[in-house]
């Protein structure tokens, strides 16, 4: 069967219940779209954990890691812009990790991985870009509660 994304009410609820955003495939490049929306979704509120083995040391003030297991504290959503075909690994990692999201960037979806997060347990959301859903969703910034 095929994956269904969250109604806009349940991504709402997902943003508003998030702080911690790893983003697999973040770019140090300031001209990438990984960069311009995490960029974005920091000045939001939330913070931005880069991963990107071949990334700098550090990308939007934050240290880099080579994979989501690296990171030494929990996440909320793994936002992804890597090729559809390579999401399934992401997904093992990000149920692996204890996440509550896997997000697959606009134009991004893979059924193994939605299947494979699912039954994890996590939500997932494929083929919507976060920045816009959170722009529409959360219009005045993410409150901290």
């Amino acid at each position: 069967m095929a994956h269904t994304n969250p109604s806009r009410d349940e991504i709402k609820g997902i943003l508003e219940a998030s702080s911690v955003i790893a983003v697999v495939g973040l770019s140090d490049k300031p001209d990438r779209t990984s960069h311009m929306v995490s960029e974005a979704m920091q000045a939001k509120g939330y913070r931005i954990i880069p991963v990107n083995p071949a990334g700098a040391d550090t990308i939007l003030g934050e240290k880099n890691y080579a994979s989501l297991k690296d990171i030494p504290f929990p996440v909320d959503v793994v936002n992804v812009f890597r090729r559809s075909e390579h999401t399934p690994p992401v997904a093992e990692e990000a149920v692996a990790i204890g996440a509550k999201t896997l997000w697959l960037q606009l134009g991004i979806s893979n059924e193994e991985a939605a299947e494979i997060a699912e039954r994890g347990g996590l939500n997932v959301i494929m083929d919507r870009c976060i920045k816009v859903e959170d722009s529409i969703l959360l219009p005045q910034g993410k409150s901290k509660g």
